[in-house]
């Protein structure tokens, strides 16, 4: 079979994608000050460039250009701040156009912030924002998986960290708690914090329910996505993640939800149970919200929820904004 490469007008996506470029530096401004807000308005060109640590990549976990702020292999944790973070993007989607608000705005907190790609398929691209991209979380969950895991040992490596956090969007934010509980990354890991996770599948119409933010991608759930039938109630995956109990103990879990979800449905599905685990709807802190399943990622009262759970000691009340 031969892999679909899409072309279509970039308009719709690249109007999505201005507006969420401008909650990005939003949320930079209320949550970090101006600092943060230049940062992310310093966006580099996309293409990718590899050197020392970098350069041990997998080819597949290095597609894209480094949202601004990630990726400094030179950086080391403080005191402050420990674990290196970790950002994980979503199906059809990869590490730049993901992370372009949260990646700046941790930066900027004092995070070491790494991101990576996976689940690549090759051929498969877009150009929503502008620029012919890759896009990933495509392929097989339980490899994507495993990608996660090298990438997580390349950034303990690097920074000479024993953990790390991890905070993932839709798919990225159920795949790390396959890590965690079937690949030993519980050891490895101290916060997993999900951004409209699909931690219990969803219906394959929920999945189709992306097309309209990327347009021309819909005949991949019926190709080349693999990941999306594994993210369907009841599939292989789905049975095997119901083996384990939804957490294991030692790491910290928080769910955002949003219940104007259209994708992860119904959006509740979304919610871990345990102990060690804080489920969050976005409108009960923010009623006025009408953040949906992408615009979650740069929602500027969901990524002050992330920061909140990155740091629980220093938690600041949670506005609307």
């Amino acid at each position: 079979m031969r892999t679909p490469l899409l072309r279509y007008s970039a308009e719709p996506l690249r109007r999505r994608l201005l507006g969420a470029l401008g909650s990005a530096l939003l949320a930079g401004a209320l949550l970090a000050g101006a600092p943060a807000a230049a940062h992310a308005a310093a966006v580099p060109d996309a293409t990718p460039t590899a050197s020392g640590p970098a350069a041990q990549l997998p080819p597949d976990g290095d597609s894209v250009a480094s949202p601004p702020g990630a990726n400094d292999w030179s950086c080391k944790p403080t005191a402050a701040h420990p674990n290196p973070v970790v950002l994980v993007h979503g199906t059809f989607a990869n590490r730049y156009e993901n992370w372009l608000a949260l990646s700046p705005l941790l930066k900027s907190q004092g995070y070491c912030v790494f991101a990576l790609d996976y689940g690549m398929v090759p051929g498969v691209t877009s150009s929503g924002s502008g620029l012919l991209l890759p896009i990933g979380g495509l392929g097989p969950a339980a490899e994507s998986a495993a990608q996660l895991g090298r990438f997580v040992d390349l950034v303990r490596g690097a920074t000479g960290a024993a953990k790390v956090d991890l905070v993932g969007h839709s798919q990225g934010g159920m795949l790390p708690n396959y890590y965690v509980k079937f690949l030993g990354g519980a050891a490895k890991v101290d916060k997993l914090i999900g951004l409209a996770p699909s931690n219990h599948g969803t219906t394959l119409s929920g999945i189709a329910n992306l097309a309209p933010y990327f347009p021309g991608v819909a005949d991949l759930i019926y190709t080349v996505c693999a990941a999306c039938e594994d993210q369907v109630v009841d599939s292989a995956f789905n049975r095997k993640m119901a083996t384990a109990a939804d957490t294991v103990p030692g790491v910290t879990y928080t769910v955002i939800a949003t219940v104007y979800d259209e994708v992860v449905t119904p959006y509740r599905t979304q919610f871990l149970g345990g102990a060690n685990v804080n489920n969050v709807v976005l409108q009960d802190r923010c009623p006025l919200s009408l953040a949906e399943h992408v615009a979650i990622a740069f929602s500027p009262t969901a990524l002050h929820l992330v920061a909140n759970a990155l740091d629980p000691a220093h938690a600041s009340p949670v506005y609307c904004g």
